[in-house]
């Protein structure tokens, strides 16, 4: 027999945490930052360059992923520089991938 498990308050609270991470990447323009910043950290108006919107639209972008704890930031004079706070996001990015590739191979296995 299967026990039934149900969500208690905790565990509720855990992947409530893991969702607010989850939506602060979930927009084209922060998972472009933040594959920018798996690079080498950057500035505001380096960002601001390579995503080609105006820098308060690219600093609410920054904002929701450093409420999220994905990035931190650091100024150096009137400049402010982001990078990930925790690179492993990385790991992530490769495991989309690899749903992608699959789903693909799927769709056309199918579509013959």
């Amino acid at each position: 027999m299967m026990k039934t498990v149900r969500m208690d308050r905790k565990t509720e609270m855990r992947l409530r945490a893991r969702a607010r991470v989850m939506k602060a990447l979930a927009h084209p323009t922060r998972l472009f930052i933040v594959e920018r910043l798996l690079e080498r950290e950057h500035c505001v108006c380096e960002l601001t360059a390579m995503i080609g919107a105006d820098i308060s639209t690219v600093s609410k972008h920054l904002a929701v992923l450093k409420n999220a704890g994905i990035v931190e930031d650091r100024r150096q004079g009137v400049q402010i520089f982001y990078s990930l706070k925790c690179p492993c996001v990385a790991d992530f990015f490769s495991c989309a991938e690899a749903v992608l590739r699959m789903e693909a191979r799927r769709r056309l296995e199918l579509a013959r």
